[in-house]
């Protein structure tokens, strides 16, 4: 865009823009409404749990890269899941899918794909259950071994409906942009809790995929309409991988440029959901108890869950010895930290004090995911 054009579209703007002043005119100035993205961690930097996790494919639902989860049921394919450093121009990250074990025979029931959830409180400004509703667009890229067809649908759960549209994937980096049509039909609750989910689907049985699949269409759940009957089956061989980042998603029907944030801002938002830390202090209970007071650095979500990576190793200052704990136990826990004692010593001296110590993978896991 020319230094005139910028000009010409600012003197716009400031005048109150015309009927015909697109959104993505707007945008390319950089003036936008806020923070634009609805999404955190769209361009897969975050890694707070590790940077690999294989063997992936068993019934469940595993995190790696933040906000980002593989889930699956049913299959005998496995993958692994990465931070993989090849992106597109202007992405350092994105999360890689390497097939590892095929399954060309796939039962009815079986389900394999990416997932992302949204708080309700933050798909307010989709207007969604009203006759104001709007559009919103998600765009991201991909890359694949080989050519590729999977879905991407939006899940309502607050009011059990569904929406999905198919894409193409390359052996070259390809930005995918998808519009979704309004909905009408049934609110987001205004709420910390699960409203949406985005299902990026790489593997499915005829229970998802057995019905009548209509792309962009809002409509009550059926689980075999769910996914379009030419998707790709990801374990169909171990030659099959799949990239993807730049993950966007933005109300309206335009696809502005993806919103880049610093490592900080888009960690923090991260740490609503998650969060690890080494260092806390307290002091001896008992010979075999430590009591912790353990200060959060974002406030999260909702009161989170607590665990230990591995077992974390206290000082007890008076004596200066070193002894480990496999155990924790949360009292008094809010979103912003908690009391928590550690068990299994030995031989302590009670109230002395005393400080958690770095080990090699060992944190305090605080854990408040959707």
């Amino acid at each position: 865009m020319t230094k005139a054009r910028n000009l010409s579209l600012l003197s716009t703007v400031e005048a109150g823009a015309t009927a015909d002043q697109t959104k993505a005119d707007i945008d390319s100035l950089g003036i936008n409404r806020g923070r634009k993205s609805i999404i955190t961690n769209g361009s897969m930097n975050v890694a707070q749990r590790g940077t690999s996790s294989a063997g992936l494919g068993a019934d469940a639902t595993t995190y790696l890269l933040d906000r980002w989860a593989f889930g699956t049921g049913g299959t005998a394919g496995r993958l692994t899941m990465s931070q993989d450093s090849n992106g597109p121009a202007g992405f350092a990250n994105s999360l890689k899918l390497d097939c590892t074990t095929a399954d060309t025979s796939i039962a009815a029931g079986e389900q394999s794909y990416l997932i992302y959830k949204f708080e309700g409180q933050d798909l307010q400004q989709l207007k969604k259950g009203t006759s104001s509703a709007e559009s919103m667009t998600l765009s991201f890229y991909v890359k694949g071994n080989a050519a590729a067809t999977y879905t991407a649908e939006f899940y309502d759960a607050d009011n059990n409906r569904q929406n999905g549209q198919t894409f193409s994937v390359t052996t070259s980096w390809n930005k995918v942009t998808l519009t979704y049509a309004p909905d009408t039909t049934g609110a987001y609750n205004d709420d910390n809790a699960l409203s949406l989910y985005l299902f990026i689907w790489i593997h499915t049985g005829t229970t998802m995929s057995g019905g009548t699949f209509t792309s962009n269409s809002w409509a009550g759940s059926v689980n075999a309409n769910r996914v379009s009957s030419s998707n790709t089956s990801f374990f169909d061989s171990t030659a099959r991988t799949l990239n993807i980042t730049g993950v966007q998603l933005e109300a309206g029907s335009v696809a502005t440029d993806f919103e880049h944030r610093s490592y900080g801002e888009e960690l923090a938002l991260c740490q609503r959901y998650y969060q690890k830390t080494a260092t806390a202090s307290g002091v001896v209970s008992t010979s075999s108890i430590v009591y912790l007071a353990v200060q959060l650095m974002t406030e999260m979500r909702t009161v989170p869950t607590w665990s230990l990576s591995s077992p974390m190793q206290i000082n007890d200052v008076g004596v200066n010895s070193t002894q480990s704990s496999s155990n924790i136990t949360a009292y008094n826990s809010t979103t912003n930290g908690t009391f928590a004692n550690l068990g299994n010593f030995s031989g302590l001296t009670a109230y002395r004090g005393c400080v958690t110590r770095q080990s090699t993978g060992s944190y305090i896991i605080a854990d408040a995911e959707l």
